[in-house]
């Protein structure tokens, strides 16, 4: 782990909030026992059904993650972006992996298998409660996901993802494909791409090849219905 990759590491886990009961020393052993891994495009971190479970940190890049659907489809639910973190122990009460993470572009994770896991508690118990909260964060942004696709219409089920994507900063560039984007809130192309046209011309994105910016935020959220 190279000085920079560290520091990186370091600055994430500590403004995680699933980590934060758990303090400085918590952060400090998941550095200790998990390792770095670089991942190129397209490259899987896991998938879904796999029995080696634990939990998993984006420091560089993002991730595509994805379900299977009926007719042995595999649906992408979401992109996570750096300061995602997601998983689940099977050791602890658990059971295989709940989804397929594939690299949406080069990427670097932190990852702690159940074994390590297991170490970690040796040394600190407090870390089931940040496993726990861990489950109840990604708990809370599935049915987020659901009430959006349940109750709001295409334009603002859009602008929602979109502010979700972008996080707390005011200007946000996202390399996301309109594809991609439709795709996860349920809209073929070219009907994401008219939604995105009308949002571009309030001046609240501004679209380029490969991706967007998000440059009125707040406007987006005023749009998203909060």
């Amino acid at each position: 782990m190279t000085p920079a990759d560290r520091a990186l590491a370091v600055e994430i886990l500590a403004r995680s909030v699933w980590l934060a009961q758990g303090g400085p020393a918590l952060a400090e052993l998941f550095l200790a026992h998990g390792r770095l891994v670089a991942l190129a495009a397209g490259q899987w971190a896991h998938g879904e059904g796999d029995d080696e479970t634990g939990v998993l940190v984006v420091l560089k890049g993002a991730l595509h993650l994805y379900c299977k659907a009926p007719g042995d489809r595999e649906v992408l639910l979401s992109q996570v972006g750096a300061g995602a973190a997601l998983g689940q122990t099977a050791r602890f009460g658990g059971g295989p992996r709940l989804v397929t993470a594939i690299a949406a572009e080069d990427a670097l994770i932190l990852q702690v298998s159940d074994r390590a896991l297991g170490r970690i508690a040796q040394d600190e118990p407090r870390l089931w409660e940040a496993v726990s909260a861990l489950l109840y964060l990604q708990l809370r942004t599935l049915l987020e996901m659901l009430g959006d696709h349940a109750a709001l219409p295409p334009r603002q089920r859009l602008a929602r993802r979109l502010a979700q994507l972008a996080g707390p900063s005011p200007q946000s560039v996202l390399r996301i494909t309109q594809e991609t984007l439709g795709e996860m809130v349920g809209l073929t192309r070219k009907t994401a791409n008219l939604h995105l046209a009308a949002l571009e011309r309030d001046g609240l994105v501004r679209r380029a090849y490969g991706g967007l910016t998000i440059t009125d935020l707040a406007g987006l959220r005023r749009v998203a219905g909060g």
